[in-house]
């Protein structure tokens, strides 16, 4: 199953920011393209596996679907591609040049510190040390 080994990979990314802050992971949000699709209860229970047992245990996950661009070669028209209508909005044409699709990407996680002296250590500006 594809979206088992997108877990474990993010679930790993999680773990090593996480590391690197000494915080707990709390939530996390993913994208995709439409083509690099991820079927979200598919995903959301192979995430849930892959973190039993690990600080990311809890963490809620959310996935965003990116739009496929496409530009339509008649009249030059970009737009978000519709399966469904397959036609250009602007000139109703049929012939497009798609753009690359948008990539499976970790794009935001959420860390909670554990006490108050770790949270305060944490909003220190590295600079001024």
């Amino acid at each position: 199953m594809h979206e088992s080994a997108v877990a474990m990979s993010v679930v790993e990314q999680i773990l090593a920011e996480a590391q690197k802050h000494n915080a707990r992971p709390k939530s996390a949000r993913i994208s995709c393209g439409q083509l690099n699709a991820l079927n979200d209860e598919a995903m959301l229970v192979a995430f849930e596996a892959a973190a039993m047992g690990t600080p990311c245990e809890g963490v809620t996950l959310s996935i965003e679907h990116k739009p496929l661009r496409t530009q339509c070669k008649s009249c030059g028209q970009s737009f978000d591609y519709d399966i469904y209508s397959g036609m250009c909005p602007g000139c109703g044409g049929e012939d497009f040049s798609f753009e690359a699709d948008a990539p499976l990407l970790l794009e935001e996680i959420e860390l909670e510190q554990d006490g108050p002296d770790e949270s305060d250590a944490a909003k220190k500006d590295p600079r001024q040390e």
